[in-house]
């Protein structure tokens, strides 16, 4: 059954769009727009009126409507499905392509709340692949993490970690549902260097079973191994479903 296209609120949303103004009609559409997500009254998944409904209901022009929808489309504010409708989308993380922050301040930074879950803390031994990414002899003790965050209730990342224990000693000790490694371990052991790859991959089905998602869904995964001085601190695996996150970089010439 084909879901009915909400009208667009009458209130707020019409007398946004003002001829006289020396905003383009175009942007003070979108401006409408992003004033309904960012509210709440348009919440991810919701279907937005389309483009016939806001040429009628708000006396714009086809190209002016079109304009607007797709910007936001490109701008991730909204996804165009052919053949259903225009819906809102799920809020995405966002991280810096090439810095180490902290994903409880990058999600409160983007005004949504942070919580995470442990799934894993432990001493291990390390194999031969382990041990030749943290640089140690294999059977060497190493500390091991798995940690699902998440945004506003969404889960957005598996952090799988292994941790030297030489130089993060009281590592588990610590409860990383109320503080993330990161927090603890540039204190214990403030970074110097790193080393990170990206690529795409599909989950396991474990992954997609704690990041709720299928096992057919594209994810961006991140192996990062970070030093302090000579020493190296840590190897992680940080899974990201590819719906819900994003990386970004500034560059110059």
């Amino acid at each position: 059954m084909v879901k009915k296209v909400p009208p667009v609120p009458s209130s707020d949303a019409i007398q946004a769009l003002a001829p006289d103004s020396s905003v383009p009609i175009y942007q003070q559409l979108k401006q409408m727009i992003i004033r309904q997500i960012e509210t709440g009254a348009w919440p991810p998944h919701h279907r937005v009126p389309s483009e016939n409904a806001l040429v009628e209901q708000l006396g714009a022009s086809r190209m002016t409507v079109n304009r607007a929808l797709r910007e936001l489309t490109a701008e991730r504010r909204l996804v165009r499905k052919r053949g259903v409708g225009t819906f809102v989308t799920e809020p995405k993380s966002h991280s810096p392509l090439l810095a180490i922050n902290n994903i409880a301040e990058e999600i409160a930074g983007l005004g949504h709340t942070h919580r995470a879950k442990v799934v894993l803390l432990q001493e291990e031994a390390a194999g031969p692949e382990r041990a030749a990414s943290m640089e140690c002899r294999e059977a060497e003790r190493l500390f091991h993490s798995i940690i699902v965050h998440y945004q506003d209730d969404v889960p957005i990342q598996i952090e799988d970690r292994y941790v030297n224990p030489a130089l993060a000693p009281a590592y588990l000790e610590q409860d990383f549902s109320k503080k993330t490694p990161n927090v603890y371990l540039r204190d214990v052991a403030p970074l110097t260097s790193g080393v990170h790859i990206v690529e795409a991959v599909l989950p396991t089905p474990e992954e997609a079973r704690l990041l709720r998602i299928a096992r057919t869904e594209p994810c961006l995964l991140i192996r990062r191994r970070t030093w302090s001085g000579k020493q190296i601190v840590t190897y992680a695996r940080l899974l990201h479903p590819g719906s819900r996150h994003c990386l970004e970089g500034d560059f110059g010439p």
